[in-house]
């Protein structure tokens, strides 16, 4: 008898999470030391905001390469289903770290701005903003596209962290501007708003890791894909009693289908071994466990 599936994520699949980690943390260092040089240099409060995400950022970076190494061990008698809800739980230890960013930026905003805020000259701010905007971008496309390939949550929160941050350095690009030409208040509204929409982000990675950690469903589409990849099969003549929940980033599903009770065992299991490999190859699915059943019953 076997107690533990012996499997263990694929060298594909650590190849692509390699790539996206060098991508993610090479950027996001170089980063957070030119806009803590430049908020420095220049005194900007919405590029000091920016500066705090951009740190939080490298944290968050560190952390998926934590959790990447410790999703990779294969299941044990430890962990039986394997190490995957590990990648889900450091996501929300960053969530700490960048509310606790996103807190320190608030600060720093409201005190710049009750002071009356000041004209930043854009020289050097300027530079580093566009820098951030050229790199978040590219960053955005290659991490996106490796994510939604090997369907890793982590990845996919990384790559829209990497677009939310396009839009704050806009915003701090704009505050930069209009300190000189609208009013000094500008620079420190828009290190308010910077922080602000870091609490967005934060708000949102809670809740899609704290699905995945206490065994959230498929959403509405994905039920129905799980079920269409199966009805379709030759001597499936039903489906029912889908369960299909998350042990990690990935489901676990599980089925009863319904065959003619009259042919034989083996031909009964070639249906099951066809209808496991139909559901495990959707990309959001880990494994399957298919029931046959004669029809007639459910």
């Amino acid at each position: 008898m076997r107690w533990i599936r012996e499997s263990q994520p694929g060298s594909q699949f650590s190849h692509y999470f390699l790539r996206a980690m060098i991508i993610t943390l090479a950027g996001n260092i170089i980063l957070a030391g030119v806009k803590i040089a430049a908020s420095y240099l220049s005194g900007s409060a919405a590029i000091y905001a920016d500066a705090i995400n951009s740190i939080s950022d490298v944290l968050y970076s560190l952390l998926l390469v934590g959790g990447f190494f410790l999703t990779l061990r294969p299941p044990d008698l430890t962990h039986p289903q394997g190490h995957s809800r590990f990648e889900p739980f450091l996501a929300l230890i960053v969530t700490l770290s960048m509310t606790i960013a996103g807190a320190e930026a608030l600060r720093a905003s409201v005190a710049r701005y009750l002071e009356g805020g000041s004209a930043i000259q854009p020289g050097i701010p300027m530079i580093a903003l566009s820098l951030s905007v050229v790199i978040k971008g590219l960053m955005y496309h290659f991490i996106r596209e490796i994510g939604q390939r090997i369907s890793s949550p982590g990845l996919n929160a990384a790559a829209s962290d990497n677009l939310s941050d396009v839009l704050t350095s806009f915003a701090a690009m704009i505050g930069i501007f209009g300190s000189n030409f609208l009013t000094p208040l500008l620079d420190p509204l828009a290190g308010i708003f910077v922080a602000v929409w870091i609490f967005k982000t934060v708000w949102s990675t809670a809740k899609e890791n704290l699905g995945y950690l206490t065994g959230a469903g498929a959403d509405d589409d994905l039920r129905q894909r799980i079920l269409d990849s199966v009805k379709h099969l030759d001597g499936v003549e039903d489906v029912h009693h889908v369960i299909a929940d998350y042990i990690g980033p990935k489901l676990l599903v599980e089925m009863h289908i319904n065959v003619d009770g009259d042919i034989t065992l083996n031909q009964a299991h070639a249906i099951c071994d066809q209808a496991t490999a139909e559901l495990e190859k959707i990309p959001e699915v880990d494994r399957a466990y298919v029931h046959v059943e004669p029809i007639g019953h459910s």
